[in-house]
């Protein structure tokens, strides 16, 4: 738990309900908890010793967290029992149709937030769009920004890697991949970094939100539809949902959720992944002369630093591996939790990519299951390869020690690394 002096970092203390027991309440603030904020997977290591495998926190406005591999793969699964609308469909119709003529439309980040069979209809034709086939495709693409990346830092002996190689690289991919002005991409960044580092529980602070982050995209929908081009938005526009002509309204709800992703999500994972390797010299050793191995590190990577924290509500009144869970209370799907499960993976805690079940669930389980981990895993890969083929041995900066950040995306927001030239 969180020491008595760090307590006033925290969210305020929730009060805790009648029906919790004692022995299932454990303090933990996702977003400030400074065991977190020091090295967010050393602190669920922690957890697994101190925590059951299903716990409430008061923290956060008071909710539970599901902390073991079996509790996060099956609620991924349940959808019935853990739904994703945070808003029920009825009463989001509801507010739309209070809305007086002319009002902003309210945007969801779909197919993320609501359950099938909607769900099945708005992740049809992002499927395609996202497919193993579709992805390879940006391959050379990816590779060759990757090269200049390195290449940019490589003489310096120095980087702070995050500004310098993790966000570019899946920014500018995703910008092009999905049509967005690459000039722009600042704004993009800023938009989505207020996004993730605000904390509301209120429907109404949510949209608002959402509606920020659908307004900095209009223009570009609306101009793609007169004029497409070889993008996603424009392929997007060709699409339809349920036999059903795609409009300007489906176009925001997707194009919230793979903006808020995009720019964010796999940069995490690529600090994480060479923040690891900077403290492996022999590890580095051992891909520079058998590059080959780059899939076996990804994979492995992933599973040891999962970095998605994905949000569920409770439908119904359930019982849960253990836990009393009450409709409508959230559940924070911890699935870096699961990947360092020692029920689930033999010494979960060491980095071995020729473990032989690297079998994690980084992107989720169930009809949830991101739809973007084809494209994370060829950057991730690609960026490795490009990496250690362009760079001598390099270690973390003692003067400068990463800086961690917790939230729905676990990641680093400074990551020095120095090497010798």
């Amino acid at each position: 738990m969180a020491d008595d002096a760090s307590h006033a970092q925290l969210t305020p203390a929730a009060p805790k309900p009648a029906h919790v027991p004692d022995a299932l309440v454990y303090d933990f603030d996702y977003f400030k908890d400074p065991g977190f904020q020091t090295d967010p997977h050393a602190r669920i290591a922690q957890m697994h010793k101190e925590a059951p495998e299903v716990f409430w926190t008061p923290r956060q406005g008071g909710h539970w967290v599901a902390l073991s591999y079996e509790a996060n793969y099956d609620l991924g699964r349940d959808w019935e029992t853990f739904t994703s609308e945070f808003v029920p469909q009825a009463q989001m119709q509801a507010m739309r149709a209070a809305l007086p003529p002319g009002a902003p439309h309210i945007p969801q980040p779909l197919p993320i937030n609501v359950d099938p069979p909607l769900h099945t209809k708005y992740r049809i034709p992002l499927n395609g769009a996202f497919s193993p086939k579709a992805m390879n495709l940006l391959r050379d693409d990816i590779r060759a920004l990757a090269k200049e990346l390195v290449a940019n830092i490589a003489p310096k002996g120095c980087s702070e890697f995050m500004a310098d190689v993790a966000e570019p690289l899946p920014v500018n991919v995703f910008l092009k991949m999905f049509g967005l002005p690459l000039e722009r991409a600042e704004a993009y960044r800023a938009l989505v970094k207020e996004h993730f580092e605000s904390i509301d529980f209120d429907p109404k602070a949510t949209i608002i939100k959402l509606q920020k982050v659908a307004a900095i995209m209009r223009d570009t929908f609306l101009e793609r539809k007169e004029n497409p081009g070889d993008d996603l938005i424009s392929r997007l526009w060709q699409a339809n949902v349920d036999g059903q002509p795609t409009t300007l309204e489906d176009m925001e709800n997707w194009g919230v959720l793979l903006f808020l992703a995009g720019l964010d999500t796999v940069m995490n994972g690529i600090g994480l992944g060479v923040r690891h390797l900077a403290t492996d010299p022999a590890l580095q050793e051992r891909l520079r002369q058998s590059p080959e191995l780059s899939q076996e590190l990804t994979e492995e990577l992933l599973r040891r630093y999962t970095f998605t924290v994905p949000v569920r509500m409770a439908a119904k009144d359930t019982e849960w591996h253990g836990a009393p869970i009450k409709a409508r209370e959230r559940v924070l799907m911890l699935l870096g939790g699961a990947d360092l499960d020692s029920s689930r993976f033999a010494e979960p805690e060491r980095t071995d990519i020729d473990r032989e079940d690297k079998v994690h669930i980084a992107f989720g389980t169930g009809p949830h299951r991101c739809v973007g981990s084809h494209l994370a895993r060829i950057e991730l890969q690609i960026m490795y390869e490009e990496l250690l083929a362009g760079l001598p041995t390099f270690r973390l900066d003692p003067a400068n020690p990463p800086k961690f950040h917790g939230g729905n995306v676990i990641g680093l927001d400074t990551l020095h690394i120095v090497w010798d030239v």
